[in-house]
Order: C-alpha cells, then sequence, then structure tokens
C-alpha cells in the first residue's frame, strides 16, 4: 500500500514527523526568558483573564508595541494545554514543521524533491534556526509570512514572463503579507518592499508590472494588514494606533535600552549563529547553481536588504536579522546539493571555516564547566568587572563534571564530517552531528543556564503564585512578576502603580525582587524596606511599613 503512496507524499509525512520528533521535546522544560518570551506569554495570558482578545495587555494596560497574531495563537496554546512554558512555546513548534514544509515545496518547484530535503535540512539542523523554533518569540511566524509573501511574488513575475494571466499570486502575496504586519509590524512592509523592488530592478521587470497588480496587492494588503488597527481606530483607539506606529520609527531611529552594539553585530551572529549552513552558503553565494539562478538572485538580494537594514538600525538583538536564516540556508542547499549530486567537494576555505566555527561551538560545554565549577572567584574578578555576573556565577547549580564531553564528541564527529566523509555522507553526517550537539545541548546546558541568568529571581517570584500578595521587580524592568506570580489584576488604577506598592495602602505584603548591585542605593533611598532573601545576583526584598 505505501509503494501506491508518491514520494512526494512520503516526503511530506517524514518532515512532519522529524519536525515534531526535533522541535516538540523540552520546550517545557525551562522558565521563559526575560523579556520577549514572558512579554508575550503574559500578554497570551492577560487576554484570556479579561476575555478581551481584541486588545494586546501588558499588566492590565493597552500593550501598543505589538500586535496581536502571535498573541493569539498563544492563547488558542493555552486553552489547549494550559497557562505554561509549553504552551507558550508550541506555537513554533508548528510553525518549524510549516516552514520546513514550505521550503521543501518551494525546493521541490525550483529543482525536485531532493533539492526541497536538502533545503529543510540546511534550516532545521542549523543552530538559530532550530532553538528559535523551540522558544516563545514572534519572529519565526514573522519570518515565515514575508518569506512566503515573496515567494509569491516571485511567482507572479516568473508566470508573467511566460504570458500567464491572474492575479492568485499577487493576492497570496498581500494576503500573507498582512498576516505578518498583524505578526509584527509595518516593518514587514519595508523588508518585503525594498527587497522585491531591488529584485525587480536588477530582473529588469519592471515593464511587466501591471497597475492593476499594484493596485490589487495595495487593497489586499490593506485589507489583511490593516484590519486591527483598522478595527481599532473604529472603536476609538486612536492613541494605542498613534503609539504603536511612533514606537516603530523609534526603534529604527534610536538604540533601545541595553541591545546596542556594532555595525558588525548582525554579520558575526549570522556566521556563528547559522552554522554550518552559513559557512556552506559561501560557495553559492557569488556563482551560478544548478537550481533557479533567478530565484538565487533573490535571495541574495534579501539577505543583503536584511542585513543592511538591521546593521544599520541603532537597536541590535539576535533576533532582527533572522530572516536571513532562509537565504542563507537556501544557499547552503545549493550547495550541499552540487556536492550531493553534482560530485563536487567543499573547497579548503569552507572545510578550514567549519573546522574553525564547530570548534567555537565545541569548546562551549567544557568552557562553561570551567567557569562556574573551577575558577575561583577571585580570578574570574580580573577578567569580568559585572558584580551582577560574577554573583550569578555563584549561584549554586549542580554540574556532574562530564558536561564537556558533549563539546569534545561534537568536535570529534566535526572533525571526520570535513576531513574524512565526502558527497552525501559528509553533508549528512556535518548537519547530524550538529542537530544532535543542540538538542543535547537544550537538554543538558539549557537548563542551567537558565538557573545563573534568572533562575533565582523566577523562583522568588513563583514562590507567590496564587498568594494574596503583590511582587514586582525593582531597579530592572521584568515581566516575570506578573506571569510568573500569576498577576490577577493591576495593583491600583494609578499609571504610577510601583510607587502605589512601594507607598500606598495595599492591604497586603508587598515583595520587591532587584539585583545585588541595585540593594544598597534601593534600600537607602527606601528604609521600609529589608532584605529577607538572596541567591545568585537577586535579592529578595520585603515591605516592613
Amino acid at each position: 500500500m505505501i509503494r501506491n503512496i508518491s514520494i512526494e507524499t512520503r516526503c511530506r509525512v517524514l518532515i512532519i514527523l522529524l519536525g515534531l520528533l526535533i522541535f516538540l521535546p523540552f520546550i517545557g522544560l525551562v522558565h521563559l526568558f526575560d523579556w520577549d518570551e514572558i512579554n508575550f506569554a503574559e500578554s497570551a495570558r492577560e487576554m484570556i483573564i479579561t476575555g478581551d482578545y481584541s486588545t494586546v495587555r501588558i499588566n492590565f494596560i493597552p500593550f501598543w508595541e505589538k500586535p496581536p497574531l502571535f498573541i493569539w495563537l498563544q492563547v488558542l496554546s493555552m486553552k489547549l494545554f494550559g497557562i505554561n512554558e509549553f504552551a507558550a512555546r508550541f506555537p513554533n513548534t508548528i510553525c518549524g514543521v510549516l516552514t520546513l514544509l514550505a521550503l521543501f515545496e518551494i525546493g521541490k518547484f525550483l529543482r525536485n524533491y531532493k533539492f526541497g530535503l536538502l533545503w529543510a535540512l540546511a534550516y532545521a539542523a542549523s543552530v538559530l534556526p532550530f532553538l528559535y523554533f523551540k522558544s516563545g518569540i514572534i519572529d519565526p511566524w514573522f519570518n515565515l509570512f514575508i518569506f512566503t509573501a515573496l515567494y509569491f511574488a516571485f511567482r507572479h513575475f516568473d508566470q508573467k514572463e511566460s504570458r500567464h494571466q491572474g492575479v492568485l499570486n499577487v493576492i497570496l502575496s498581500a494576503g500573507i503579507l498582512g498576516l505578518a504586519v498583524l505578526t509584527k509590524g509595518p516593518v514587514a512592509i519595508l523588508l518585503f518592499g525594498i527587497t522585491i523592488g531591488i529584485f525587480i530592478l536588477i530582473q529588469r521587470k519592471i515593464k511587466i508590472l501591471k497597475w492593476k497588480d499594484v493596485l490589487m496587492f495595495t487593497s489586499v494588503l490593506v485589507i489583511s494588514g490593516g484590519a486591527y488597527h483598522i478595527y481599532q481606530m473604529l472603536t476609538g483607539n486612536w492613541q494605542l494606533t498613534y503609539d504603536f506606529f511612533m514606537y516603530q520609527l523609534r526603534l529604527m531611529k534610536t538604540q533601545d535600552a541595553g541591545h546596542g552594539g556594532s555595525v558588525f553585530y548582525h554579520p558575526l551572529v549570522l556566521f556563528i549563529g547559522v552554522f554550518p549552513s552559513s559557512v556552506l552558503a559561501l560557495n553559492a553565494f557569488f556563482r551560478k547553481s544548478s537550481v533557479s539562478n533567478v530565484f538565487r538572485r533573490l535571495m541574495v538580494v534579501l539577505f543583503l536588504v536584511v542585513l543592511v537594514i538591521f546593521s544599520l538600525v541603532q537597536t541590535k538583538i539576535v533576533h532582527y536579522s533572522s530572516l536571513c536564516y532562509f537565504p542563507i540556508s537556501y544557499l547552503a542547499a545549493v550547495s550541499v546539493y552540487d556536492i550531493c549530486y553534482k560530485r563536487k567537494s567543499l573547497s579548503t576555505l569552507s572545510k578550514v571555516l567549519l573546522s574553525l566555527a564547530g570548534f567555537v561551538y565545541a569548546i562551549i560545554p567544557g568552557l562553561l564547566q570551567l567557569i562556574t565549577n573551577s575558577i575561583p572567584s577571585e580570578l574570574l574578578k580580573k577578567f569580568i568587572a559585572d558584580d551582577f555576573a560574577l554573583a550569578c556565577i555563584n549561584s549554586i547549580v549542580y554540574w556532574s563534571g562530564y558536561e564537556f564531553i558533549l563539546g569534545l564528541a561534537f568536535g570529534l564527529a566535526m572533525a571526520i564530517s570535513v576531513f574524512y566523509l565526502h558527497g552525501t555522507k559528509q553533508v549528512l553526517s556535518i548537519y547530524a552531528s550538529t542537530i544532535l550537539f543542540i538538542f543535547m545541548f537544550m537538554f543538558i546546558l539549557i537548563p542551567k543556564i537558565e538557573k545563573y541568568s534568572q533562575g533565582a529571581a523566577i523562583d522568588f517570584i513563583s514562590a507567590f503564585k496564587g498568594k494574596p500578595v503583590w511582587v514586582s521587580a525593582l531597579g530592572y524592568y521584568s515581566y516575570a512578576p506578573y506571569f510568573y506570580a500569576d498577576k490577577p489584576k493591576r495593583a491600583c488604577n494609578e499609571i504610577d502603580e510601583q510607587e502605589f506598592l512601594l507607598h500606598g495602602n495595599t492591604g497586603c505584603d508587598v515583595y520587591f525582587v532587584t539585583k545585588i548591585t541595585e540593594l544598597q542605593s534601593i534600600i537607602d533611598q527606601n528604609p521600609q524596606l529589608v532584605a529577607v532573601k538572596q541567591n545568585g545576583g537577586f535579592v529578595l526584598l520585603k515591605r516592613i511599613k
């Protein structure tokens, strides 16, 4: 019976099963990370509590920084699985499976099902793409929508050249781009517009661009992407829409608190973070390929547009350049397709870069183990000037002493793959060893890292869940007190809730979590607070009068 099923259908089933196998496990293993993961999950939680699904809120007041689509997905997940880490991250598991299916289908259209499989592999088995599908942030869906919109725009121009009439691809492209706007905002239109505009000029397709197609595209985009803010304006929430667009402009012009960086920030993040595809993509970046040179140009344009824009933007955050994962994995798939089916081999440069980047990953487990367990605090102070970081490192976290073996095994596997294997075996070995390393890294090391970075604060806050007390962060900003204390409502109607918690008539006990570096100044300014617990870099304060 299975023999009667086409090879393409069997590939789709395989992708779904493997996607769930690699993206689903461990997504509820650690607490959500501040800020982004807890931010979005808290908005979904507050939607459920208030029963108002038309307004995104944080701390029970309108939150205008993000549109609602991803929050709605998390709400659906929480309705199924409860309000927890698993539910907050589950939508991106689904996004991961859909992304791999999309890459397979597009790859099959561009060349054949083998190329589609290699493209899905190049995406799924690279470090940051793999981790993103196990996270609770917006960007995986945002990127998928933009990329798919670009693909249907590409199909439209491709069919126009063959004199094929129709507007289906225009409608699909605009409608899906609208979903991207509903996911994260109008920056989707900017990225799409600049990319497709440059592509049209390079390919000299301006003559086949018809006004009716532009009007159709614009109309569908306004309806799909603007629906939420049109609704807000019709219901009188003009201020929310205004604040949202002002925030988008501010992100482009100014550095967000704690998120600045060099112009080389994103190139370095992409090279190290999208390993090994970032290295394998180099062979196909400049030279023609046996797959689709027109689509290759679109991918190169997309890569350069995203890289340049977010290198110039003042705010530097890792996931801002994550749309580049699509062109990088495409170019990597082109390279490995030639290795697997065109009898080409890795260049000496690629072997050297794979070895260097692989070495960086291989030493991470041992380095973490060494810093946290073996190096005396007095010696660490000579290299780390941040007292908060030093205090976090001194947190009590269990290490077996054998964690370094994970990196050692990965380094050995990578060396064998690069220097002793060839063809399809080499490609599969490089990606298989990488994905197994990341998988085990998440299971063994991420929980330890989370305990050092925020574990003490989350433990303090979680202890008050369901209890008649107020708990808040003081001296630093955090969404954790809302989500992990299961906050039922605002403590007061006034905008300055923290001032009320510090000095107002709350009617119950009030606790604050702060960083050890802020402790003295906070107590000096607020003698009504006393420290009751300390763990790592965090201190729990209680208001006594």
